[in-house]
């Protein structure tokens, strides 16, 4: 399926990598997020107020933001798209711990406008503070899920990495 009718049906993806344009600012990287125009609750005012290190970045090009701020324009691109379900891929990647912190301590208020949010995660600490249900997959089958409570840290070492 071409990916805008995949927008349409309210899937966004957050790319490993984050994928900026690179000569587009970041306001102009979050507005193509929203070339969609699917109804929904995210708006540039709503991204910045999330993310709001990025509203005085607005006009700077995207790719002489920092790492972290690269990633909440990569999130909040997304977002513009108002999804039912956010795919966000590695999220983490090559970002400080702090960093890292500060990006998961957001989901939640994304969640908590109706996005669904599916995290595919090495950071497995992080993922599964904020996480509902896990799964962890060993050679593309489902090795150990559920509730993050239920299980303890050694299962979930365990089914990660196949011992």
């Amino acid at each position: 399926m071409p990916a805008h009718k995949v927008v349409k049906l309210g899937l966004a993806l957050v790319p490993e990598g984050r994928r900026l344009f690179p000569s587009l600012s970041v306001e102009e990287n979050l507005l193509i997020g929203g070339y969609a125009k699917r109804p929904g609750p995210w708006t540039l005012k709503r991204v910045y107020e999330v993310f709001p290190d990025l509203a005085g970045r607005r006009n700077a090009p995207a790719t002489t933001l920092s790492g972290g701020q690269q990633q909440m324009v990569a999130i909040g691109r997304a977002l513009m798209a108002n999804p039912r379900l956010l795919l966000c891929d590695e999220i983490s990647l090559g970002l400080a711990p702090i960093v890292v912190r500060d990006i998961y301590a957001r989901l939640p208020r994304i969640i908590a406008e109706g996005t669904s949010v599916v995290v595919v995660e090495q950071d497995i600490g992080q993922a599964m503070k904020m996480a509902d249900r896990f799964y962890c997959f060993q050679e593309g089958r489902v090795s150990l899920g559920g509730r993050p409570g239920d299980v303890s840290r050694d299962q979930v070492s365990a089914a990660y990495f196949g011992v």
